[in-house]
């Protein structure tokens, strides 16, 4: 697969990803009439909803990974050249925030904003471990036993891990730095960004002892 092809894939997914999550909090927030548990109903089912159609769709093109460490992971177990790995990262990060702006522009708000949202202590870097290292799980050993199902389980995870997270579930460096740049239900401060990020790595050098066990056949 060309390369140019391959970064574009993980760019335009890391992209909708980013709109999706972004533009169903700004729905949820306009219609829920101030209703929160509402609102979170409807970001998390578009998102996990979401999730799935697009690693369906660029997931033969770039593994649809979408997130840094799961690059970061896969390189690790063999599944992804190290050299390809900072273009990975790259692509994600730009397409996230050009889904914030897309998301802007769809819902007539400044194309750029600064996060107003805390997410301050201990309780919610713990849940953003927890949740990292959920979803890296995930990751990890459907897609070494179940690699048809992967979309499917990450979806659903992560639509079940806004619910049983104080965090919500960013679970994701990449998501994380352009979610800092809306200020909606879905912002984070960016003086909180760094907690969060920080966590989301801990858990992936958590996995590290164990990444043998969930190498393909």
């Amino acid at each position: 697969m060309n390369m140019r092809d391959v970064l574009f894939a993980e760019f335009l997914g890391t992209a909708f990803l980013l709109s999706v999550i972004t533009g169903s909090g700004v729905m949820g927030q306009r219609l829920a009439g101030g209703n929160e548990a509402l609102t979170l109903l409807v970001n998390s089912t578009a998102t996990g909803a979401g999730l799935i159609a697009l690693i369906l769709a660029f997931a033969p093109v770039s593994g649809a990974h979408f997130n840094p460490l799961v690059s970061l992971l896969m390189a690790q177990r063999g599944d992804l050249p190290w050299n390809r790995v900072p273009g990975y990262v790259a692509a994600q990060c730009l397409g996230a925030v050009a889904g914030v702006l897309a998301t802007h522009a769809m819902f007539g708000l400044p194309l750029l904003e600064i996060a107003s949202k805390p997410r301050p202590g201990f309780a919610l870097m713990f849940s953003e471990t927890v949740a990292t290292l959920g979803l890296l799980l995930v990751v990890l050993r459907v897609s070494r036993a179940r690699p048809e199902a992967t979309a499917y389980a990450v979806g659903t995870y992560i639509a079940a891990a806004y619910w049983f997270t104080s965090s919500t579930s960013f679970a994701n460096p990449a998501v994380t730095l352009a979610r800092s740049l809306t200020d909606d239900f879905t912002g984070i401060r960016p003086q909180d960004v760094a907690g969060f990020i920080a966590a989301q790595v801990l858990a992936a050098l958590l996995l590290l002892p164990w990444l043998p066990r969930f190498r393909k056949a």
